[in-house]
């Protein structure tokens, strides 16, 4: 930007005469981008997040700003020209244009609506008055502590570092919260349809309750003990490179997969232990410690999209799991074994147990790879 310097105080002539003035020269003003921009928006592209700039600035400044960003490819698409469109002509056009220049504060909305009716999330950055009905319409806000006080209170997110990095660490942690919320879901849905459909299939040819209440709670406290440290465990990089979407579809699928093969070898535990005729309290604990190690274990197979022995758990989630499994096991052997209900098993049941827990890890994770094949996320 570029203003005249001119001299009216050598030439006699009054401060509101503005006639017989002398040239000097120029004053320019330079405002860069700050050096690490680049290597932000870089991260941001690598992480999936496409950049877009919507100024009201002349469109030779802004293609020049963009230039220095390292957006030399970006079409531009200009205020006067969005005015002449028609909503479908502009969504349209939102996914391709990267640089929106001479925009009136109206048109910043207009554009944000257009992106989320294109299938984008979209996420505004803005610091002044003019851009309050932009950050409203977004589907995240992000402002500046310096920003206006009507734009502060209307963005949900504010930048308390003049830094754009913060928004790079922002994504991934909110991709690995994300993450670890879907492990968490998955576990719980499949773990419980299973032991839902198992019950009640149970109890329709059995003559006692397979499970009494105390034992039942017993298992959701023992089960629930990994789940805890689900939001410290390792993320796979693919889930954090790519934005994911909530897909309550997927999820159902996944729970019905999954219940399903957790309930087939819940009935063969039954088919054992009926087939041993066993006492009943010896049948409660067989199938507790079946249900128990099970549930626990399966949280290492769906946890990851990966064979669950090339995704290394977290450390938490792992000692978690193996003390849980400990606990279970050794249970039906110590003085609390009576309080709840159990019996001390002999240790070949315990072995065929083991092998039917075995079998359904790998079964799990058979599915889990056919799964994937199959249905899209």
């Amino acid at each position: 930007m570029a203003n005249y310097l001119l001299d009216k105080t050598q030439t006699g002539i009054g401060h509101d005469d503005e006639t017989a003035l002398r040239f000097l020269g120029f004053l320019t003003f330079f405002d860069p981008p700050k050096t690490d921009c680049v290597e932000t928006i870089a991260q941001l592209r690598q992480l999936g997040v496409t950049l877009k700039i919507i100024t009201g600035d002349n469109r030779l400044v802004a293609e020049t700003v963009s230039h220095q960003l390292g957006l030399s490819d970006s079409k531009i698409l200009t205020g006067p020209e969005i005015a002449k469109m028609s909503e479908r002509a502009l969504i349209s056009h939102v996914t391709e244009v990267n640089l929106f220049a001479e925009i009136e504060p109206n048109q910043k909305e207009h554009i944000i609506i257009a992106l989320k009716k294109a299938g984008f999330v979209v996420g505004y950055m803005g610091d002044g008055i003019n851009d309050v009905s932009a950050l409203h319409a977004a589907d995240v806000g992000i402002s500046v502590d310096s920003a206006a006080d009507v734009a502060k209170d209307t963005a949900q997110i504010v930048l308390l570092e003049k830094n754009l990095q913060v928004l790079v660490g922002g994504v991934k942690a909110g991709r690995i919260t994300f993450a670890n919320t879907l492990k968490y879901v998955f576990m719980a849905t499949s773990s419980n349809f299973g032991n839902m459909f198992s019950m009640a299939g149970a109890s329709l040819f059995l003559p006692f309750l397979p499970l009494l209440p105390k034992q039942i709670l017993l298992t959701n406290l023992l089960t629930d003990l990994p789940e805890m440290t689900i939001a410290s465990d390792n993320i796979d990089e693919e889930m954090v490179s790519q934005p994911r979407r909530w897909d309550i579809h997927f999820i159902r699928k996944f729970m019905i997969t999954f219940g399903i093969v957790s309930s087939i070898f819940d009935y063969m535990t039954f088919g054992l232990l009926l087939w041993l005729d066993v006492p009943v309290e010896q049948f409660r604990t067989g199938w507790f410690l079946e249900s128990v190690v099970s549930a626990a274990l399966i949280v290492f197979v769906v946890r990851s999209r990966k064979p669950f022995f090339k995704s290394k758990p977290g450390k938490y989630l792992l000692l978690a799991t193996l003390t849980v499994v400990a606990l279970t096991v050794a249970l039906p052997y110590t003085p609390l074994a009576e309080l709840v209900g159990f019996q001390p098993l002999p240790l070949k049941l315990v072995g065929l147990l083991g092998v039917i827990v075995a079998s359904y890890i790998a079964t799990a994770e058979l599915a889990k790879h056919i799964f994937y094949r199959l249905v899209r996320v």
